[in-house]
Parts: structure tokens; C-alpha cells; sequence
């Protein structure tokens, strides 16, 4: 059975990472949920790509820090922060497509 991320994650955020970079948090509730997600690989490069649409150059990493039980994914904005025509200055919205993300144990 398919399951949420959200059932998994106590926290998934977006924040700038700078003007020219986003950088996508999930911090999992337990240690359990946190191996599950390294050990299966449910957020790596491809779904990176597929959830935000960059392809795999504009993603600067993905680092499963264990003493944090969490994910940090970085990737290259796609117009930079403040920039005319740009709608999120502080990129608190882009953990969106996280949202979606669903997962089997």
C-alpha cells in the first residue's frame, strides 16, 4: 500500500540556500522512516528531477544526515531570488512536489 511522505516526515520545508539556490528539508519522526528513505533511495536524483523538473546538473545534493534523521536537498533556482517576474523570494513554498511524494514500505 502506497503511503505518504507525510506519514513519515514531521517536518518538509523549503528555504533559499542564497539568491541562486533552494534547499528542500524532510526530517523523518523517527529513525526508522529516516533508514527506510536512505536505504530504498525514495528521494534521490530521479525523483528530484521528475518532482521539481531540473535535470540531474541542477541539483547541487542530496545528503542523508544521520544524526538529524534527514534528508537536505539542494538544488539551482530557476530564476533567481527577487528577480522581476520571481514569486517566492524566500523559497518558503517550493517543498510542494515533496508533498506528493509517496512511498511503500
Amino acid at each position: 500500500m502506497k503511503r505518504s511522505i507525510l506519514e513519515a516526515a514531521k517536518v518538509v520545508r523549503s528555504k533559499n540556500s542564497g539568491p541562486f539556490e533552494l534547499t528542500l528539508d524532510v526530517i523523518f519522526k523517527t529513525q526508522q522512516y529516516f533508514e527506510l528513505f536512505r536505504r530504498r533511495h525514495f528521494i534521490d536524483e530521479k525523483t528530484i528531477c521528475r518532482l521539481y523538473k531540473v535535470s540531474p546538473k541542477d541539483i547541487l545534493g542530496i545528503i542523508y544526515f544521520e544524526p538529524a534523521n534527514a534528508v537536505k536537498i539542494t538544488i539551482r533556482r530557476w530564476m533567481p531570488s527577487g528577480s522581476p517576474g520571481e514569486t517566492d523570494i524566500y523559497g518558503a513554498q517550493q517543498h510542494a512536489p515533496l508533498l506528493g511524494l509517496t512511498y511503500e514500505e
